[in-house]
């Protein structure tokens, strides 16, 4: 029994050594494969939009193309307006602009958008506020409903915390006079990542994604995603891989999956930046990772035996594919192997014998040192040693207190249990001093995983007594790290909860 609980332990230690690697591989994509998509991104770069000048007439207008700009919104009274004046400040002749804003609010965003519309329609900016009679199939239908009135061949879709900057159709339209390209996304960038530092390590998080594996997977011919916002597709390619669907709660990397596997092309431009707001507060984030993480494993669970049903995918394609999609379930493995840790740390103390198993799979916990490889080429032109250094073991720590409420929500997920979509609350934050605290949205009940987490983090810190009291050193750090990460988790959910 002893043996196998310690079998428990490190078999979650082998399969995180195997995503590691998995991630290693990428950063190689990053390193020596990039330089030819660097090259082409270059001199595409260099482009204009076909028949677009500054000083445009309308002969030459009819040469550059339509684009739809939808601004899918739900309550989103404090960024609305910026939203809006974003995109309405577009390089780009209006009299080629269709700006749509799907609104399925419910609050006061209602009239501070229909009052935005109308004074740009009196400027002659081809601006329709929509509404919906019912918020069927959420963010997804909203989009689809979106698109059967639009008259644009490429559409670009923006989150309401985003705020592209003017020349965002400037440097990404070029890219679509290849007409296999589907998508050409942007990376996203980060308002307020000084605001907290709970802002902080999202972007060092976000920004991991965003550069090794958007570029790591791009560079290696392998399937990325359309990350929601911040993109813009050919209209031809939503229709041809099915259009959006409401099935999971990742619309877009359900949609980018069906366009890859139907041959479309996908361009990720790591150096186009559209800036967004981070969630301030541990209830918005947690509201935020549960989406991500449950939509994951619904993508996983309906596009992944396809994938490898797909016959003119590479192999490599598959695997990179199969990592990408359970992604998610990173965390369900963390969860066990800090669940199981403290009884092998008793098992280990009453049966010294069984420590040699431990010792054999010393190993894989060189995922650390990987991990190190992964952010600090991330980072390696935009922070100091020093930041990477105390950065990364935050974030570690941060994303193990999380462990259990992403496990959750993966787990739905895989078992096909449905939720609704729940949206992330945006307060306009992007000083130092603007505040959350009187602004609505606010979430004021605790969720019942916190009280879960509370008692997690007490048990934790039951193994690090131990481990010092009995001078058994093995489990320490790990013990430290799940005390410190769940504390943390427990004390902004209940201080954010309170306000």
């Amino acid at each position: 029994m002893g043996a196998f609980i310690i079998l428990l332990y490190l078999l979650p230690t082998v399969i995180l050594f195997s995503y590691s690697c998995a991630q290693l591989s990428l950063v190689w994509n990053y390193w020596f494969k990039k330089s030819a998509a660097d090259t082409l991104q270059s001199a595409v770069s260099g482009l204009q939009v076909p028949g677009y000048r500054s000083e445009i007439t309308i002969n030459s207008q009819q040469l550059a193309p339509l684009v739809t700009i939808q601004l899918p919104i739900y309550n989103e009274r404090y960024v609305i307006e910026r939203l809006i004046e974003a995109v309405i400040a577009f390089d780009y002749p209006k009299e080629l602009l269709e700006i749509q804003v799907l609104d399925d609010s419910t609050d006061e965003t209602v009239e501070l958008a229909a009052s935005k519309i109308a004074f740009y329609q009196s400027q002659g900016f081809q601006i329709q506020h929509i509404q919906r009679p019912n918020r069927e199939g959420f963010k997804a239908g909203a989009l689809a409903y979106g698109l059967t009135i639009s008259q644009g061949e490429f559409v670009a879709i923006f989150d309401a915390d985003f705020v592209p900057t003017p020349d965002f159709l400037q440097k990404t339209l070029p890219y679509f006079t290849e007409e296999h390209v589907g998508v050409v996304q942007t990376r996203w960038g980060h308002l307020n990542e000084s605001y907290s530092l709970i802002t902080q390590l999202q972007a060092f998080g976000l920004d991991g994604h965003f550069v090794v594996e958007q570029g790591g997977r791009n560079a290696g011919g392998h399937f990325i995603n359309f990350n929601g916002t911040a993109g813009i597709w050919r209209k031809s390619c939503i229709a041809d891989a099915g259009g959006w669907a409401a099935d999971t709660l990742t619309e877009d990397l359900d949609l980018s999956y069906r366009a890859q596997m139907r041959g479309w092309q996908f361009v990720y431009l790591e150096n186009v930046v559209t800036p967004a707001e981070l969630p301030a507060t541990m209830p918005a984030l947690k509201s935020q990772q549960y989406r991500w993480m449950k939509g994951a494993a619904e993508c996983a669970r309906k596009n992944l035996v396809n994938v490898f049903q797909t016959k003119n995918i590479k192999l490599s394609t598959k695997i990179h594919a199969t990592f990408h999609l359970l992604n998610s379930g990173v965390f369900v493995v963390v969860f066990l192997m800090a669940l199981v840790s403290l009884p092998t740390l008793l098992i280990i103390h009453q049966f010294p014998q069984y420590a040699y198993l431990l010792g054999i799979f010393r190993i894989f916990q060189g995922s650390f040192i990987l991990l190190f490889v992964f952010y600090g080429t991330v980072h390696y032109d935009r922070k100091s040693v020093v930041q990477l250094v105390w950065q990364l073991p935050f974030f570690l720590i941060v994303i193990m207190g999380l462990s259990l409420h992403n496990s959750v929500a993966a787990l739905e997920g895989y078992l096909g249990k449905k939720t609704p979509f729940v949206r992330t609350p945006k307060w306009g934050i992007v000083k130092d001093q603007d505040g959350w605290q009187r602004k609505n949205y606010l979430v004021k009940s605790l969720n019942p995983i916190t009280v879960i987490e509370l008692f997690l983090a007490l048990y934790f810190a039951l193994g690090v007594g131990l481990g010092i009291y009995w001078h058994s050193y093995q489990m320490l750090m790990l013990h430290t790290m799940l005390t410190l990460g769940y504390g943390f988790v427990v004390f902004f959910s209940v201080k954010h909860s309170i306000g």
